[in-house]
């Protein structure tokens, strides 16, 4: 599943110096939630430690030429891949960095990793989950190093279906890294390496049988900060299919993680209920409402998946799904498996477990998965923790979104300062109580309250009433 997110320059841990009205209102932002960015001296030393006291697995597959594929400018690579043809079928290792090996249970980095939660990303700076020694140098999966992984070797059929799967650690080397624009430029001239077409081919299979488990997409635009001459600027960027290939091979590992801990009967799933009759049936309202035809026996994901960014009722239509991807939570089970076990956007039940460099679940949910693939005793500090991984999840969830809509609101607000007065052509996405509707602008890639009335997905002017850059607020009215 994905909903619209915030994305921003690979900024380094350093927080930047107050170089203007847009920094210091990070800088503000940061203070207000609370965000440090100095990491505990204590769980430095400890990281430092762990880095020269951590064997290396005894298993080598150093020869397999794994490559990732991140963000470009990211040094916190968890993942990388090795695909090949496998008869009629294929065999996909996914190695995944071993986190769990470097952060001692009990001790002052565990400690405050699970006061964190979570990487968290501002434009100008991040707040970083582990400290940088450890997530942008010894664990991350960095070119030509050679590092500690879990890898998740996988055997598919010619559908992509997966038929065997096993866990293990093991010693790995990447040999190239990619940027998303890079391998998407690369299949769409013909000159991607072997590697990068068959994740192409996987992946459309993957995305086919996602279809067919009646699975989910919400097709929202992001926001795409970025950093040009010193100067922030944003734009809406559809994501390119590069990223959701290399998402269906994430997605197709939590679902066998989520497999093993079922199977075993211990472990924490990422879980969202499927949405209700009264849902559906509003939201199949406002589609008719719209004017998008909603056909017989078309799922809501088919739907979703067939909407037009660029088509102002449709755009409407896609903020109005929202409201059918609620609940997403954690489950923690040991001993008898939950009641209710569906990412219902997934289609299936799926856990967190390939990005435990940016993310604290997913230490716990490796080390439980290589336990049970192995047939090994599943240590009893990763059981213990189970219960209390929700509440940290929910924490720093609520924290990293507080953080994105704020850096958003204030990215806008400082691409409006100069506007005041003016008007600009809009789409109505959302309504906002009685006197209020939720705007799209298609000039300049700003989405916010408007004070007025007007039809969803009706073309309309809007006035920038404010714009407060330090307070991180833009008003608009219609014209």
């Amino acid at each position: 599943m994905r909903q619209r997110r915030l994305r921003t320059p690979q900024a380094s841990t350093d927080v930047s110096d107050h170089k203007g009205p847009l920094e210091s209102a990070f800088h503000s932002l940061r203070d207000e939630l609370k965000l440090a960015a100095d990491y505990p001296a204590d769980a430095v030393r400890e990281a430092e430690q762990a880095i020269g006291d951590v064997p290396l697995p005894d298993r080598d597959e150093t020869g397999v030429p794994f490559f990732t594929i991140d963000p470009s400018g990211s040094m916190d690579l968890d993942q990388a891949m090795f695909l090949e043809r496998d008869g009629e079928g294929y065999r996909v290792r996914y190695a995944i960095a071993d986190v769990p090996a470097y952060v001692r249970p009990g001790g002052a980095l565990d400690a405050e990793v699970r006061r964190r939660g979570q990487t968290i990303y501002f434009p100008d700076a991040r707040i970083p989950l582990h400290p940088a020694v450890l997530s942008e140098d010894a664990v991350s999966l960095l070119p030509d190093q050679v590092r500690s992984a879990y890898v998740w070797d996988f055997r598919l059929d010619a559908a992509g279906e997966v038929s065997a799967f096993e866990v293990y650690r093991a010693q790995v080397k990447s040999v190239q890294r990619y940027d998303y624009q890079q391998v998407q430029s690369d299949v769409d001239a013909g000159t991607a390496p072997e590697g990068v077409v068959l994740l192409q081919e996987i992946g459309e299979k993957r995305i086919a049988l996602e279809r067919s488990r009646g699975g989910a997409n919400l097709p929202m635009p992001d926001q795409e900060v970025t950093v040009e001459d010193g100067h922030y600027q944003m734009q809406l960027r559809p994501p390119v299919p590069s990223e959701d290939w290399n998402a269906q091979i994430s997605l197709m590992t939590g679902m066998a993680a989520a497999d093993l801990m079922l199977r075993a009967k211990v472990g924490i799933l990422r879980t969202m209920p499927a949405p209700d009759e009264k849902a559906l049936a509003t939201f199949r309202r406002q589609a008719q409402a719209l004017g998008v035809e909603w056909q017989k026996g078309q799922t809501y994901g088919d739907l979703l998946r067939s909407l037009d960014r660029d088509n102002g009722s449709h755009l409407a239509l896609i903020y109005s799904a929202t409201a059918l991807f609620r609940g997403a939570g954690y489950t923690p089970f040991d001993g008898e498996v939950p009641k209710h076990t569906e990412q219902a956007a997934v289609a299936a039940p799926y856990a967190h477990v390939t990005a435990p460099l940016r993310r604290l679940v997913d230490r716990f949910g490796l080390v439980i998965c290589e336990a049970v693939s192995s047939g090994t005793e599943i240590p009893a500090w990763a059981r213990e923790a189970l219960a209390d991984l929700p509440d940290i999840m929910k924490s720093s969830d609520t924290l990293a979104g507080a953080a994105e809509r704020g850096c958003v609101d204030a990215v806008e607000a400082a691409l409006l300062s100069d506007q005041v007065g003016n008007t600009f052509d809009a789409v109505v996405v959302d309504e906002r109580g009685d006197d209020d509707v939720l705007v799209q602008l298609t000039e300049i890639p700003v989405i916010a309250v408007c004070q007025g009335d007007a039809e969803l997905g009706s073309q309309v002017g809007v006035t920038v009433v404010s714009a407060d850059i330090k307070a991180r607020k833009v008003e608009f009215s219609l014209a």
